[in-house]
């Protein structure tokens, strides 16, 4: 995890305010993870934290794009994704919350690794069906064989004669 030295912000001796953090993520962040669901990415993170007496806020603010499939016509397109997160730090020996953002940190820690963080909120991004505005583009990225043979898939009329569908008529819902 040699790479990933920059995600890891001395919080030991940082002095109160507002600090500002800016990573680019690309291949070489995501292929540190185990099984990242994408391999590569064009995304641009702001960390801003503000530091305070008795605890860190982060706020993590960031856009670009993946590259992925196309969940509708098969094609490798770059899916844009853009994402605001906050994350609550605290000085604590002990976790004596159960919320999910706010994180305890021990007050001796000398740094805080946000590699993780950052990681699993561009996962977050990531929507689970993964299509886009791409006609919007000059040169959309489509499979156009695929989008041909959804298109007659849709305008084919169902069959009048599908013993299923007969079947499914005669249930009665109200028994």
């Amino acid at each position: 995890m040699g790479e990933l030295i920059g995600y890891a912000i001395p919080i030991k001796g940082l002095k109160d305010g507002i600090h500002t953090f800016e990573y680019t993520i690309d291949a070489g962040f995501l292929e540190e993870f185990e099984n990242p669901p994408v391999t590569q990415a064009e995304l641009r993170f702001t960390l801003t934290l503000d530091k305070k007496q008795e605890l860190i806020v982060l706020q993590f603010d960031f856009e670009g794009s993946v590259q992925t499939t196309c969940d509708r016509c098969l094609a490798d397109i770059h899916l844009p994704i853009a994402g605001h997160e906050r994350l609550l730090l605290k000085f604590s020996e002990e976790e004596t919350s159960d919320d999910p953002e706010i994180v305890f940190v021990h007050p001796e820690s000398p740094k805080i690794d946000v590699s993780g963080l950052v990681f699993e909120f561009i996962c977050l991004a990531i929507p689970m069906v993964k299509v886009y505005d791409c006609e919007s583009e000059a040169e959309p990225p489509c499979n156009e064989d695929t989008l041909k043979y959804l298109e007659s898939e849709e305008t084919d009329e169902p069959a009048a004669d599908n013993p299923f569908i007969e079947a499914l008529k005669k249930i009665n819902p109200s028994e």
